[in-house]
């Protein structure tokens, strides 16, 4: 039986579920191993894709996770050097408490956007946008 390249569970083609996926993995890698790599690749994938397509969707979901953890990283760096500066023994508390909690649930959550990228749905229930 030949396959017509449409993915059973969603409306999707098989190749925008993979390119959503990809852009899924890329916003996990720019959270962990690829700082600002991986963040030019969803920028360029967001500028060629279809603004109705699931890859657009999580290229912007992507960019929009890996932004607030940019902005939340730069908040905690500003209170480190308002408590204290780098010599304090203060920063490693936030230092730890980031990452144990904050950039662990940016991890979780682009975790979870790349689960839902693989089966071809988007993080929210509704299909909006």
């Amino acid at each position: 039986m030949q396959s017509t390249g449409v993915n059973r569970t969603s409306s999707f083609t098989d190749q925008q579920i993979k390119q959503a996926s990809n852009n899924a993995v890329a916003s996990l890698l720019n959270l962990t191993f690829l700082p600002g790599l991986a963040f030019i690749y969803l920028l360029i994938k967001l500028s060629k894709s279809d603004p109705h397509q699931i890859d657009h969707y999580h290229a912007r979901l992507g960019i929009k996770i890996n932004l607030f953890a940019f902005v939340i990283l730069i908040f905690v760096s500003g209170l480190m050097i308002f408590f204290g500066g780098f010599d304090s023994a203060w920063t490693w508390v936030y230092v730890i408490t980031y990452f144990t909690f904050v950039h662990t649930m940016f991890i979780l959550i682009a975790v979870w956007a790349m689960i839902r990228a693989w089966s071809g749905q988007k993080l929210r229930g509704n299909t909006r946008d």
